[in-house]
């Protein structure tokens, strides 16, 4: 760490160090902001932005972004903030990290800060016509200022960007999304291959995709606000309410954040009915995957077989837990309760039916020659380009992108575990496909072993630690990210060290894989068919919800 310090205060004598989270903090003012994120990418190959978290201090207003280096896998944490609450405004890196386009658009959307330079300064989630930004501090909760509007929103056809010149003055520019001449239609949001209420404005030049503006928010919730009226143990309810099919998965990390931040270590037995309650979900979510990539292209009968073998899982989470969707089990400090007396025995056997049933599905869908025609070679993304957006989970992985979680960065007690991070080079719909069924098996292969760990330490251990009844926090921040079903799910978290009983979190933010995996639908969709639209966003694989967070 001394190192890398020393390295960046080489780049940039003006910034000021310090550790928080076991991770090196840097602090730049935005003038010597897009100079330095240059450098840490082109010298010191921070080459990923993994997270971008804008934060209102009240006396400033801001963003802490989280870069990795996929080399090393080396994090460095760099808060950039202005003073100006009246017009914020910061310097874009959506030209040296593609993701941040997206990333930025948010945080205009939600705090008000102007991104120079940003190529399509537009709100993501609300409408066009909100007034104010919500997670601001100072964001006024009046309703009568935006009323429940009966009218449909207008499209915004037009955009813009802060351009600065060599005197350091900031103008806008006017632009346009489509040029008059598009020939422009709708995918959504009712389409049912658009997975849920999302809508693609799609330029078209006969049947040839030429872009596609994604419009988000019909369902965005408002999630990220509303834990800051809540207490900690309150807030977690919302990680399942994201990528309903991680629902597990961002839960433990929230808890896991939490944990970090009060310094509780988890019982032994507790952390291992967390990790299987994990995979069991990711086999789940790979097993649906399956078959709405296997409907969206006509194979209706694959659709079947898939949710046949999640029966099998969500009857475990149903004996485990009482419930099989939003499941609520994992908790500060471990789980609920304990498992159902049948749980390794259950566990054994959805092994077992699933993997036997892996050899249909390939044989019924996998090979067939409609199927290859469809997603070989169609939609593809680079190496370089799935690291620039910032793609993790499967979909990153099938572009030779090592980016497992559980590997990077191993938490709770995958280091114990011996199974294989699945990699493709080829990058197109069939690898992203590959990958999540040969997750499967890795899957099953850590559960096999769980099984086994889970035998030696039954009935030895709680399955919780005792937490205060009044959780709070030290003032600070922490940043927690966990391999999800479709890519590395990240929580930070800040605290203010309010000393009231009731300690609400003073910023809580989801960093969701779905998020970034939208922001190439225009990249992998262009040049290609508007039928394989269809193909590539079903092999990307994303949540509705875990984007509208």
């Amino acid at each position: 760490m001394a190192d890398l310090q020393q390295q960046i205060a080489a780049l940039c004598p003006q910034a000021q160090f310090d550790t928080v989270d076991d991770m090196l903090m840097v602090t730049v003012e935005d003038a010597q902001w897009h100079a330095l994120a240059l450098r840490l990418k082109n010298d010191l190959h921070f080459d990923q932005l993994s997270c971008l978290a804008g934060v209102d201090w009240k006396d400033s207003i801001g963003v802490v972004y989280y870069l990795t280096n996929t080399d090393t896998q080396d994090m460095v944490h760099v808060k950039v903030a202005t003073t100006d609450r009246e017009h914020p405004m910061l310097h874009s890196v959506s030209d040296i990290w593609a993701v941040a386009n997206y990333q930025e658009r948010e945080a205009y959307d939600f705090f008000g800060i102007v991104f120079i330079g940003h190529p399509d300064m537009r709100r993501f989630f609300l409408r066009n016509d909100w007034v104010g930004h919500p997670l601001r501090k100072d964001y006024d909760e009046n309703p009568d200022l935006n009323p429940i509007r009966l009218d449909d929103e207008q499209n915004e056809d037009y955009t813009c960007t802060y351009v600065e010149d060599e005197n350091g003055n900031v103008k806008k520019v006017d632009g346009k999304v489509f040029e008059d001449d598009e020939y422009v239609i709708n995918v959504g949001p009712q389409h049912p291959s658009t997975h849920g209420v999302l809508r693609y404005r799609v330029s078209l030049d006969g049947e040839m995709v030429k872009k596609v503006d994604v419009v988000s928010g019909y369902i965005h919730r408002g999630i990220e606000k509303l834990c800051e009226s809540l207490t900690y143990p309150q807030t977690l309810l919302y990680t399942e309410r994201m990528d309903y099919m991680a629902a597990h998965i961002n839960r433990h990390c929230l808890c896991m954040c939490i944990e970090k931040a009060l310094g509780i270590e988890v019982p032994r037995r507790a952390e291992l009915i967390r990790l299987m309650m994990d995979e069991l979900m990711r086999l789940s979510s790979h097993l649906l995957s399956y078959g709405c990539l296997t409907m969206d292209q006509g194979a209706t009968t694959a659709f079947f077989y898939g949710f046949r073998e999640r029966e099998l899982i969500y009857d475990i989470f149903d004996r485990t837990c009482g419930a099989r969707m939003s499941m609520s089990y994992s908790t500060i400090g471990g789980v609920v309760a304990d498992v159902h007396p049948d749980f390794v025995k259950d566990v054994r056997h959805a092994c077992d039916v699933i993997e036997k049933n892996l050899k249909e599905y390939h044989q019924l869908f996998t090979g067939n020659v409609i199927a290859r025609n469809r997603m070989v070679g169609v939609g593809v993304l680079g190496k370089e380009d799935a690291i620039n957006y910032c793609i993790t989970g499967p979909s990153g992985r099938a572009s030779g992108v090592h980016c497992d979680v559980r590997k990077t960065h191993p938490y709770s007690l995958y280091d114990e575990f011996d199974f294989d991070e699945v990699m493709r080079t080829e990058g197109d719909s069939m690898a992203r496909y590959m990958v999540r069924m040969d997750e499967i098996v890795q899957s099953i292969k850590i559960l096999r072993q769980a099984c086994d760990k889970f035998e030696q330490c039954e009935g030895n251990e709680y399955v919780a630690e005792k937490v205060p009844k009044m959780i709070k926090l030290p003032a600070g921040h922490w940043y927690q990210q966990v391999e999800a079903s479709r890519g590395a799910f990240g929580v930070y978290l800040e605290s203010d060290g309010d000393p009231k009983p009731f300690q609400k979190p003073y910023r809580l933010h989801f960093q969701s894989p779905c998020f970034n995996l939208i922001g190439v639908v225009d990249l992998t969709c262009r040049d290609n068919m508007i039928a394989d639209l269809i193909t590539i966003t079903a092999s990307i694989d994303f949540v509705i919800p875990d984007i509208d967070r």
